[in-house]
């Protein structure tokens, strides 16, 4: 097998981004037998078989192509091919459910990061400290650190999960804002919990949150119930 059909199989069966390094310790067998004599030999024959693979993919009659994405490489749809796929993507993601509340609280902190609970408040003007655990949860959001100001806050940063929800290669990729609220909106479509809802409580408090869960964990235990029965 030639070396890029296996970096081709190494990409499509990984289930996350996966990096040079990773690939050349997979294939660093293949690659010696082939001649290759030291580390940095190798690593220079996976590159180059990598940079091929990634101008093949890019040709106009694939659907899909290898994106750097968080640090490694994946294979994605083009964007040109998105709405034909939209449907059927969705239906595969298991539901984030996310408030409004959440996803402004969301985009504030992907470009201002990082960026402390009080700062997200000022920015947005109301308290978003009950929709934190809800992005912690997610795991679109993660801790980096405390402020050196008084009171040491906590630091608020996006994840690696975060760039994959949306494509990324690192932050330095996002948009405009209003791009971005769009692709949220997009991303996001069928998954927002109902404006009425958030209107009705204004914020998701902590609290909120906490009952939301406890009922979503109700209602699954009623279903087994039923099953049961």
């Amino acid at each position: 097998m030639s070396l890029k059909a296996q970096l081709e199989a190494i990409i499509y069966a990984a289930e996350t981004p996966i990096t040079l390094e990773q690939m050349t310790q997979l294939v660093k067998e293949s690659v010696i037998a082939e001649g290759a004599g030291d580390e940095a030999e190798m690593k220079s024959r996976v590159r180059s078989a990598l940079e091929e693979l990634v101008g093949e993919y890019a040709a106009p009659h694939h659907g899909i192509e290898i994106r750097q994405v968080a640090g490694g490489y994946r294979m994605s749809t083009k964007p040109e091919q998105h709405e034909v796929v939209r449907a059927f993507a969705k239906s595969l993601k298991p539901p984030i459910r996310l408030s409004l509340p959440a996803l402004e609280t969301l985009a504030v902190i992907a470009y201002k990061q990082p960026v402390t609970v009080p700062e997200i408040n000022d920015i947005r003007g109301v308290d978003s400290g009950g929709v934190i655990g809800t992005l912690l949860d997610r795991k679109l959001i993660t801790t980096a650190g405390r402020k050196q100001v008084i009171g040491r806050p906590i630091l608020y940063k996006t994840t690696k999960e975060f760039l994959m929800r949306f494509g990324l290669k690192d932050v330095n990729e996002l948009p405009s804002m209003e791009e971005f609220e769009k692709l949220v909106a997009e991303s996001f479509q069928s998954e927002l919990i109902p404006a009425e809802s958030a209107a009705s409580s204004s914020e998701v408090s902590a609290p909120a949150e906490s009952e939301e869960r406890d009922a979503e964990l109700g209602n699954e235990s009623i279903s087994e119930t039923e099953k049961a029965g």
